[in-house]
């Protein structure tokens, strides 16, 4: 009840309104800020998992190539984890 007060009366008043906004505004930038480097960081670490299961994934082919040899099938467990995977990784 008291939050629902509370809004009334920043309704009723355009500057507290104002104030309330500017500082909701400052705090997004800053948290924005904050976890920017983050993100940026997580993808560039998500291109290098890509890059790199991708390269081992060739010299897996590559490797069955020259021994004539090929992968047994993959077990349930192994197909489910492999979605789950790609469904996260959309880049392989």
């Amino acid at each position: 009840m008291e939050a629902e007060v509370d809004k009334l009366e920043l309704m009723k008043n355009p500057v507290t309104l104002l104030k309330e906004l500017s500082a909701i505004k400052s705090r997004y930038q800053t948290l924005y800020a904050r976890f920017k480097p983050v993100a940026v960081e997580q993808e560039e670490t998500k291109s290098r998992i890509c890059a790199t299961v991708n390269k081992t994934m060739n010299v897996i082919q590559k490797l069955q190539k020259q021994t004539d040899l090929e992968l047994s099938p993959l077990t349930k467990e192994e197909k489910t984890a492999a979605e789950q995977f790609k469904s996260h990784m959309p880049d392989l």
